[in-house]
């Protein structure tokens, strides 16, 4: 399998993508993208972003606040962090979830604010597998034993993530009926709560991903082995949700596009992944990410590294995708646009240093994209 990096689009530029930063009246990033029945107002996304900051899974003021400012701030989709569906799947004690209607009330207070602002609410959902039980980053980022506020982990396979990590349980048929039946009762409270876009985590090492990659997954039964049995509890989820998730709405999927591992997950199972999602019909388009099954993994990070990912998936499988990976200027997000190597472009570091990143980046660009007017006096910039 390659896992080499693929080639960086940005290293040299030639006439194609001058014509593009010739400051374009209507740039690309800021035109409507159509998703069902819906369209965003422009092609600026925030990106799940854990913040560490839950009571019981229950958003705070906190969460308010961050997800508010980015819709204020001009973004097309404002997505919550990674939601978890049962308490063992989290992250952290700190992280999120939709496992209860509490939450999900929680949650509406949210999205109607989002709405308010023309943003579209997005909330993505997902399981940590063995990556879950941890300390914050804040707080060192260790593992929880059960001895120390943590619990039992679950897995395709009895693999630590590394050493030190918790040993976890291999899922057995109950369990993975079981973890379906939650993935469906998350999208149904997500739907409830007024979201307009769903997104299965299916990325960064969790549960998901820890079935797609032969590293993490070396099942012999229906879900190890051959790429169509360990793609089959993410096409099951997908199945999953969307029993529950309207169809008249979009569904996106992220993926580690590669495991940056010799022998791992890696592109050309990923452009092989999403022809079947696109075939399904049930998938509107692959938010293309890498890396964080294992600290084996070895890449070089650099402005835009991720974004051959999506160019190739996109064109490979034909259908759309969203590029990440340090984004972190109005000229590449609008080349990586008009240039066709992504229909979206999700913003996370960027977004947390700058809420109103899209009003500055309509500002470089020439844009007419309109401030919100209570804040059109510090159009200045």
């Amino acid at each position: 399998m390659n896992t080499t990096a693929q080639p960086n689009p940005f290293a040299t530029r030639g006439e194609n993508e001058r014509k593009i930063l010739q400051r374009d009246p209507n740039p690309h990033i800021f035109r409507p993208f159509a998703l069902r029945s819906i369209s965003t107002r422009n092609r600026i996304v925030v990106s799940p972003m854990c913040q560490y900051s839950a009571t019981d899974g229950m958003p705070t003021d906190w969460h308010f606040q961050h997800l508010a400012s980015r819709a204020v701030g001009g973004a097309g989709i404002v997505f919550t962090e990674v939601t978890h569906i049962e308490p063992r799947g989290r992250i952290t004690p700190y992280c999120l979830g939709l496992w209860n209607d509490e939450q999900r009330d929680a949650f509406a207070r949210i999205t109607r604010f989002i709405k308010a602002q023309g943003a579209l609410a997005g909330i993505q959902i997902g399981h940590a597998g063995r990556k879950a039980s941890t300390a914050r980053a804040y707080d060192g980022g260790k593992p929880l034993t059960p001895d120390i506020g943590g619990w039992e982990v679950i897995a395709p396979s009895p693999i630590p993530y590394a050493d030190g990590h918790l040993m976890p349980l291999e899922m057995d048929q109950k369990t993975v009926d079981g973890t379906l039946e939650l993935f469906a009762a998350s999208a149904r409270r997500a739907r409830e709560a007024g979201f307009d876009a769903l997104e299965i985590h299916a990325a960064h090492g969790y549960l998901i991903h820890q079935f797609l990659s032969p590293v993490s997954n070396q099942r012999t039964d229906r879900y190890g082995g051959s790429f169509e049995n360990r793609t089959r509890l993410l096409l099951e989820t997908v199945d999953a949700v969307r029993s529950e998730w309207p169809g008249n709405l979009p569904l996106f999927v992220r993926i580690s596009a590669t495991d940056w591992i010799e022998g791992g997950w890696d592109l050309e199972a990923s452009v092989q992944l999403a022809k079947v999602l696109k075939a399904g019909g049930k998938v509107d388009l692959i938010d293309c990410s890498s890396a964080a099954l294992s600290p084996r993994q070895k890449l070089t990070i650099y402005p835009g590294y991720q974004v051959p990912f999506a160019a190739a998936i996109r064109s490979g499988a034909g259908i759309p995708t969203g590029a990440v990976g340090l984004i972190n200027s109005a000229d590449m997000a609008e080349l990586i646009v008009a240039s066709g190597h992504a229909d979206l472009i999700f913003l996370g570091r960027a977004m947390l240093g700058d809420p109103y990143w899209p009003m500055h980046a309509a500002k470089a660009l020439r844009s007419r994209f309109p401030w919100p007017w209570q804040y059109e006096r510090g159009d200045i910039y």
